[in-house]
């Protein structure tokens, strides 16, 4: 065990902080699950475990309730998706619930998907993105994955969005017509607007320009793909007051009932592990 020791003391400092749902179990990932565990990941691969050592409770800060830490020796299957080189053998260290009678799993000869990144200067040596982000193995789950990691990789991929930058409400000429464009900001600083038509008599059109184009044929994304995930999953709750740019309180709330209609016309973003 001198080996699980030294790897403990290596990864356990950088490891983040996760919910207790965050679990190794047969849940259905969602859509945004895979997205988000993909998404962070520097390396997504799968492999097959060889050896698994579990730690003494002292030596796993932050352990949640009902869980053990596992010290595992895998065997690389496939690199999925990476932006740093794996060898064939990886050692890391994950967050698994323990079983009905409150042991381990047994997870030796498994398959599993793992997200993670390399561990600087440690050849071999990967941490996990979270505590628990190793998935059991399955073909299905794997062809999913393997669709939400080709998005990731488009060169035309969405930017992640991280706040909404200036709003702009304008009333048309007729009674009830107006457009609301909604620009936000992005960790690429990439242009992206959202815009929302009303005309009398008319179904009230909406669309994502992912461009600087700002274009009044964008159509909506569609359900459970990267455009949508960006959108449904990280714009925030309500508008900024600071992103107004007309002090008008009737523009303002135009803006606001549009942006409800926006949030709405995208639905939840279901998560099983989070």
């Amino acid at each position: 065990m001198a080996l699980a020791f030294g790897l403990v003391t290596a990864l356990l400092v950088a490891i983040p902080a996760v919910s207790a749902q965050e679990e190794l179990t047969f849940q259905a990932e969602t859509y945004a699950d895979l997205m988000d565990l993909a998404d962070q990941a520097e390396i997504v691969l799968r492999a097959q475990i060889r050896k698994q050592a579990e730690l003494e409770p002292e030596r796993s800060p932050g352990l949640q309730p009902g869980h053990v830490r596992l010290y595992i020796e895998a065997r690389t299957g496939a690199l999925l998706s990476g932006r740093a080189a794996v060898g064939e053998s990886l050692t890391y260290l994950v967050d698994v619930p323990r079983d009905a009678k409150g042991r381990a799993p047994k997870l030796k000869k498994r398959d599993v998907l793992i997200f993670a990144r390399p561990v600087a200067g440690r050849p071999g040596e990967i941490q996990l993105v979270t505590r628990s982000s190793q998935l059991l193995w399955s073909e299905p789950l794997e062809t999913r994955l393997r669709g939400v990691l080709a998005e990731l990789v488009r060169p035309d991929a969405a930017p992640a969005i991280t706040g909404i930058r200036d709003i702009l409400s304008i009333p048309g000429n007729l009674a009830g017509e107006s457009e609301t464009q909604l620009f936000l900001s992005t960790e690429s600083d990439g242009p992206v607007s959202i815009s929302v038509i009303r005309r009398p008599g008319q179904t009230t059109v909406w669309g994502v320009s992912w461009s600087d184009i700002v274009d009044q044929a964008a159509l909506p994304p569609q359900p459970n793909t990267l455009d949508w995930y960006r959108l449904a999953c990280f714009l925030p709750a309500g508008l900024p007051q600071t992103a107004f740019l007309s002090g008008d309180a009737a523009s303002r709330s135009q803006a606001q009932t549009d942006y409800r209609f926006v949030r709405e016309q995208l639905g939840p973003c279901p998560r099983n592990r989070s």
